[in-house]
């Protein structure tokens, strides 16, 4: 069946331009073989729009935003925009559109293709078949939390000030959603807090488990304090199918988890907002390498945590689940002939460009 979908194209800076643009090609393939009718609009975020516009989130690309059913983004920021203002970087152009199209739910998956475990800093036996779920609440807690900002205080001191809030609802909807994906996984939920130390903890303890006990029985839950989850991530990272946690240890422990799997290049995520009454829920995807300014300009950039945003999408947002698999096998297909680009480059293998690289993806998606 022939699907519809508007697409938001958002490139970004540093090497985002470069991984959106092969995504591009994957959506091209998708329209040709897959009957997916795809409208595609590209607007400015980050950097690019600071330096086009003043504005690193500016009011038009978020309006298109909200009307899209889907955004794919790139990456911002990048050393030319240190000195800027706080509320000028281009990382605020990112929070803008978690903020707007109220995302809470960030979905980082961790998982360790079998081409690759020996790429990985672990040994191959504690990554080999790797796959974990970290569902991060996105829209509350220390990043968001007021009162904050930067104090001059007498004698020449100054004081940094971030509050952690979190409120019932906002714990419960992050819970539900992870709960829910873990019943299309291994049904198991880890909770991480601080609740030792921290009011919030407390409460995120609390409000998970009673959720848990009213809704979810049929989902194993256990609670975990979140340095002992980061330790156990490297210690034994298997143990975890869907771990659930707050805007900031989720932040540190799914860039933690993507590396056990070999390169922070290889991995997507999904941002997701609540449904509505038609089951339509706002979504952004994006690839967490982030905006890469070394290597920007120079064809060497992996395309595929970009192109595997792009699965997640047709997955999450789209209903289109065998595309989606179908892009995902065609990745390992590649990694298993041995196509590396440099950052996730072994001996014996075959070192590709960004564009090349997605031409060995292309290919395997017209031999599936």
């Amino acid at each position: 069946m022939a699907v519809s979908a508007r697409l938001l194209l958002l490139p970004g800076d540093g090497i985002g331009p470069e991984v959106i643009e092969e995504t591009r090609r994957v959506l091209a393939w998708l329209g040709r073989h897959r009957g997916l009718d795809f409208r595609v609009e590209e607007d400015l975020i980050g950097g690019a729009a600071y330096e086009r516009l003043g504005d690193p989130a500016p009011d038009a690309t978020i309006a298109k935003a909200l009307a899209a059913d889907a955004v794919l983004f790139g990456a911002v920021g990048g050393p030319k925009w240190e000195k800027l203002a706080f509320d000028k970087k281009p990382e605020r152009g990112l929070l803008r559109l978690r903020k707007d199209l109220e995302l809470f739910a960030n979905l980082r998956p961790a998982l360790c293709f079998d081409a690759l475990k020996d790429a990985s800093t672990l040994k191959p036996e504690i990554v080999a078949g790797l796959d974990i779920l970290i569902v991060r609440e996105l829209t509350g807690g220390v990043y968001f939390g007021e009162p904050r900002g930067i104090e001059t205080l007498g004698g020449g001191a100054r004081r940094g000030v971030d509050t952690q809030v979190y409120t019932s609802g906002e714990i419960q909807r992050i819970a539900r959603t992870a709960f829910e994906l873990a019943r299309l996984r291994g049904r198991r939920v880890a909770s991480a807090e601080k609740s030792n130390v921290m009011h919030t903890g407390v409460l995120w303890r609390e409000e998970v488990q009673m959720l848990h006990d009213a809704e979810f029985e049929d989902v194993a839950l256990t609670h975990i304090l979140a340095d002992n989850c980061a330790m156990q991530l490297v210690r034994n990272p298997k143990q975890f199918d869907v771990i659930v946690t707050d805007n900031l240890f989720g932040d540190i422990l799914s860039d933690e988890a993507a590396q056990l799997t070999g390169s922070i290049g290889m991995l997507p995520s999904a941002s997701l907002g609540a449904k509505d009454t038609d089951g339509r829920r706002r979504a952004l995807y994006e690839p967490i390498h982030g905006s890469a300014p070394d290597i920007a300009g120079r064809g060497i950039a992996n395309p595929i945590a970009c192109i595997l945003s792009l699965a997640m999408c047709l997955r999450y947002s789209l209903g289109r689940a065998e595309d989606a698999t179908l892009i995902e096998r065609a990745v390992d297909r590649v990694l298993a002939d041995g196509y590396r680009t440099a950052d996730i480059m072994q001996d014996g293998m075959t070192k590709v460009g960004t564009s090349a690289m997605t031409d060995a993806v292309l290919e395997a998606l017209e031999a599936a």
